[in-house]
């Protein structure tokens, strides 16, 4: 049997014109998602080429719905109403906290303290969403995310800094053994290097060519294979400091390296905000912010 399903665009191309066709503007629709206006432009454009027509117009000042973006952007909004109402009967609980972080947001920092979250805010149901995808509030029924983003912010949501991205370098003491510390960026250049999605390494070299190594598409995979000493790992000092403070990584070089954007706990603005989710937030701006 044929499986249908195969034809559906992506879900996050979806979002985007679907933002996009409310604003009739990008970069609306970008602050909206909390991605930059780059991004919802080529989420568009993958959208364009899935289904085979425009669906918007370029215009000097916004952009304007396609006769057949219009028929399209009525029936995706109706498929995101019936998505709605379904989930929000599904999941939807008073007690219940959705949180969506980076999975290795969830690794490092929020798994090892969630016993005493769960301590500090008793009888919560906590839901914890690994994941790289922007974060719908309404539609994917989120009350909290943390995610690298940047100022200005919408007026719709309420923002607290938790870290900036200070990269350093980490391995096994195992892989070092002899090697003297800290090393010399050319003697760093000489290991092996363990490479994430967001491959910062040629950023800390201070160079553009292309750097051998194992590649992974997250952090907390190239953070394992570090821990495993297979190789020296880029990462956020706040992912790495509780190793580097239980000895099983090592800082390589006294070099670091400090990149936008910064890993912000977000939410929409509520007036039926829950006390629970209050909870919530104020435990993550006490105990998960290093600024």
């Amino acid at each position: 049997m044929p499986n249908s399903h195969r034809t559906l665009p992506p879900l996050n191309a979806l979002r985007a014109f679907e933002a996009a066709g409310r604003h009739l503007n990008f970069r609306a629709a970008a602050d909206e998602l909390f991605v930059t206006q780059g991004a919802v432009a080529q989420q568009v454009r993958m959208l364009e080429e899935h289904i085979g027509f425009a669906l918007f117009q370029r215009l000097p000042r916004g952009v304007a719905l396609t006769s057949q973006g219009s028929v399209y952007f009525a029936e995706v909004t109706r498929a995101f109403k019936i998505l709605d109402k379904a989930t929000a009967q599904l999941l939807r609980e008073p007690k219940a906290v959705t949180i969506s972080v980076t999975p290795t947001f969830a690794t490092k920092l929020l798994l090892p303290r969630l016993s005493a979250l769960t301590a500090a805010v008793p009888d919560v149901e906590l839901r914890t969403v690994a994941t790289e995808s922007v974060a719908d509030f309404d539609r994917d029924q989120v009350d909290i995310a943390v995610r690298l983003t940047r100022p200005p912010f919408p007026a719709a949501f309420d923002t607290h800094l938790l870290f900036k991205q200070t990269l350093v370098a980490v391995a096994s003491p195992h892989l070092i053994t002899s090697r003297k510390l800290p090393m010399s960026i050319e003697a760093l250049q000489e290991m092996p290097l363990l490479h994430d999605s967001h491959h910062h390494w040629p950023r800390f070299f201070g160079t553009t060519g292309k750097l051998a190594g194992a590649v992974f598409n997250q952090t907390a995979l190239a953070l394992d294979a570090a821990l495993a000493g297979q190789g020296v790992a880029i990462a956020c000092q706040a992912f790495v400091q509780a190793d580097l403070n239980a000895g099983r990584l090592v800082q390589v070089s006294e070099s670091t390296l400090t990149v936008d954007p910064d890993y912000y706990l977000v939410r929409k603005k509520s007036s039926s905000s829950t006390p629970t989710v209050d909870a919530v937030w104020n435990w993550c701006v006490t105990h998960l912010a290093l600024a």
